[in-house]
């Protein structure tokens, strides 16, 4: 079973903290080898939000919130992953569908948007977004921009 946990930046723990960026930086740097600086100055920010799927005390499923910028600003979702060993259990089906309620508890009538690897297109039109861009490179990985 899988707890769910929508916590602004201050509410994290110091272990929660380090489950997330333990946990990105396993799949994105480590496992897609892509080295690139994961610790942005952005996950404690302004009303920056963290999505956790926790089983056992364990985050298998996480996605980071960034508030709009401004009134006519989209709400952003990025850092979508599932831990390797809870793959197959379609968490990111679960996973998408807390992270736009919650976008829309705190941000209502704001646009959506993400930057998804170019493969995970179809996955993410299935939560309604479609490609806003070109096609482009983000640390040698192809993206696509898409909202909701």
């Amino acid at each position: 079973m899988i707890i769910w946990q929508d916590l602004h930046h201050s509410e994290l723990s110091a272990t929660l903290l380090y489950q997330l960026l333990a946990l990105r930086n396993a799949v994105f740097i480590v496992e897609q080898n892509c080295p690139y600086q994961d610790i942005d100055g952005i996950d404690l920010a302004g009303e920056n939000r963290h999505l956790l799927g926790m089983q056992d005390n364990k985050l298998v499923a996480y996605a980071r919130l960034l508030a709009p910028g401004s009134p006519a600003s989209p709400v952003k979702i990025g850092r979508v992953i599932v831990a390797s060993e809870a793959r197959g259990l379609r968490l990111g089906n679960q996973l998408m569908s807390q992270a736009m309620a919650s976008c829309e508890a705190h941000w209502p009538q704001h646009r959506i948007r993400l930057s998804a690897q170019a493969h995970l297109g179809k996955f993410y039109a299935r939560f309604g977004f479609n490609a806003v861009s070109d096609l482009y490179l983000e640390d040698n990985i192809p993206h696509v921009d898409m909202e909701n």
